[in-house]
């Protein structure tokens, strides 16, 4: 059968307009910065960020836009920390991943599959990943992919996501490890650590299920393995946590960010993020053109948390005093308007927004009087 000159591939014109648009806004000269698992858990947690959403979307250094703004925030490793959590990880992983093998119950981990994923860049890695993946379930050995790539598409952009391991099972289940260098104290870990595990977890599973949809005989474990060090040695020890919950919530809260060329398309063309060659101020005129959703949670998720905190608190919004404060006032959505509220001096009387606001005014004032009352006069 012959083919026609219009036949083929559809035409790639959009997605290379929103690549070009992305690389405008982030600097042309600038390299994306890559979008790991734990950013997109935190964008996950606040889809509703549409600030956070385009400038991971672009690839935008958020570490070094605020600290071009004049607000750093704290985060990162410290090189201790860094360099234990690699020994460990190398100690796990060495001799072939015999002892991450054992400790998955593989009878003779000498045996297993260790296929090479060495590829030219993020797109080929990903691509070798997947074939390693569709090879070891045809085979029906254990495989372990150490360090493999991972592609999922996050609000109409690509994202590039590395986990520590994934095992191929003879059965085509695939399972995801997670190796931490916190300590697993009488089998039991720090939960709030284990929660951050288990939410980044998640997000390899959910790139898992896209390879495993087109791969016969593949399905994705919902229980990941974790492997920290025993007690207070160097040893490993496992546990296998229940990502389910995880799971569901970041698959919902990722399909509701908005696509990222919506959010670029609604700018100005003259903004830039291009740290290098913008002022601070064009930068903090650039940043402040895209709305954003700032709750006290994002101080510990987000790099210009402490730039949203600043503006919220200046705007005088009542999301700086947390998202469950903000449910609560409804429609009130300044602090100035819900004291004015509380004092009787706005606000309908018959909303119950500014009746619970008031009552709880008056109880306050019943209280500080029956407090001077009772300290008696000066």
């Amino acid at each position: 059968m012959s083919t026609s000159l219009d036949s083929g591939p559809p035409p790639q014109a959009p997605v290379t307009a929103l690549r070009q648009r992305l690389a405008e806004l982030r600097g042309p000269a600038t390299a994306p910065h890559p979008l790991d698992a734990r950013a997109l858990a935190a964008l996950a947690a606040n889809p509703g960020c549409k600030r956070r959403a385009l400038l991971d979307g672009a690839g935008v250094d958020k570490a070094a836009l605020a600290r071009a703004l004049g607000a750093p925030a704290p985060f990162g490793q410290s090189q201790f920390a860094f360099m234990r959590g690699n020994a460990f990880e190398a100690r796990v992983k060495a001799d072939g991943g015999t002892e991450l093998l054992r400790l998955l119950g593989v009878a003779d981990p000498y045996a297993a599959r260790v296929p090479d994923l060495t590829a030219a860049g993020p797109q080929g890695r990903a691509a070798r990943t997947s074939l390693a993946l569709r090879e070891a379930t045809g085979v029906a050995e254990w495989t372990l992919l150490d360090h493999p790539m991972l592609a999922l598409e996050v609000a109409g952009s690509p994202a590039y996501l590395e986990p520590d391991a994934v095992v191929v099972h003879p059965d085509g289940r695939w399972t995801v490890v997670e190796i931490k260098s916190f300590p697993m104290i009488d089998d039991s870990a720090d939960a709030s650590k284990v929660g951050a595990a288990a939410r980044q977890a998640a997000v390899y599973v959910l790139a898992l299920e896209r390879v495993a949809a087109l791969t016969e005989g593949a399905s994705v474990d919902h229980s990941v393995l974790l492997v920290c060090p025993k007690d207070f040695s160097n040893l490993p020890a496992a546990s296998v946590v229940d990502v389910r919950k995880q799971l569901s919530v970041t698959r919902r809260q990722l399909a509701r960010l908005t696509r990222v060329e919506d959010i670029a398309s609604a700018l100005p063309d003259d903004v830039s993020f291009d740290v290098e060659s913008c002022s601070p101020g064009e930068l903090t005129s650039a940043v402040d053109s895209v709305p954003s959703a700032y709750a006290p949670e994002c101080l510990s998720a987000c790099e210009l948390a402490f730039h949203c905190r600043e503006r919220a608190r200046d705007a005088g919004a009542v999301e700086a005093l947390g998202r469950a404060v903000r449910g609560e006032l409804g429609g009130l959505t300044g602090v100035a308007e819900v004291l004015s509220a509380a004092r009787g001096a706005s606000g309908d009387p018959a909303d119950p927004t500014v009746e619970a606001l008031r009552r709880a005014a008056a109880l306050r004032a019943e209280a500080l009087g029956a407090a001077v009352a009772d300290r008696g006069p000066a």
